[in-house]
């Protein structure tokens, strides 16, 4: 699996998580955000992009993505359920990262490209009940810019 940064490229996920804990390790005394969100695009196939942000509360972010590729998916819930699962997936291995090194206090968010205007209200419930009972605070449109702003670049280019 593989992520990009933008300021340093193609990196693995051990690659990326050493760089987090650098980037946390530079300024310890602010305080982080993990936030993960992610999105897709329908082509020929359809795109997804799971973005990572590292948030340092009032002083910057970085962050990095990944994409990956699968049939056509038409659906708009299947869609949303899938980006949520693989925001999911990002997540647990991030968890486990920290908590293997004795940072499981660490804040995970997950940002779900769903709100309260538009197609996606009816799924909001759902996913909502899929993050958190997967026991990741969960964040929604207008306040999912992980997903909303960061991880849809990514699905344009």
């Amino acid at each position: 699996m593989y992520f990009t940064s933008p300021s340093k490229g193609r990196m693995t996920f051990e690659q990326m998580m050493t760089d987090v804990l650098e980037y946390i390790r530079g300024l310890p005394s602010s305080s982080y955000r993990i936030i993960i969100g992610s999105d897709s695009q329908v082509k020929r196939d359809t795109l997804f992009i799971t973005a990572v942000i590292v948030h340092r509360l009032g002083k910057g972010a970085r962050y990095y993505y990944r994409k990956k590729f699968q049939r056509k998916i038409k659906s708009l819930r299947q869609k949303i359920f899938y980006e949520t699962a693989l925001s999911l997936e990002v997540g647990g291995m991030i968890n486990k990262f920290f908590a293997e090194r004795g940072n499981d206090e660490m804040l995970v968010e997950i940002h779900i490209d769903v709100g309260t205007a538009g197609d996606t209200k009816d799924l909001i419930r759902e996913v909502v009940g899929m993050v958190t009972g997967s026991g990741f605070r969960a964040r929604i449109k207008p306040d999912a810019f992980g997903a909303s702003s960061v991880a849809d670049k990514h699905t344009k280019s």
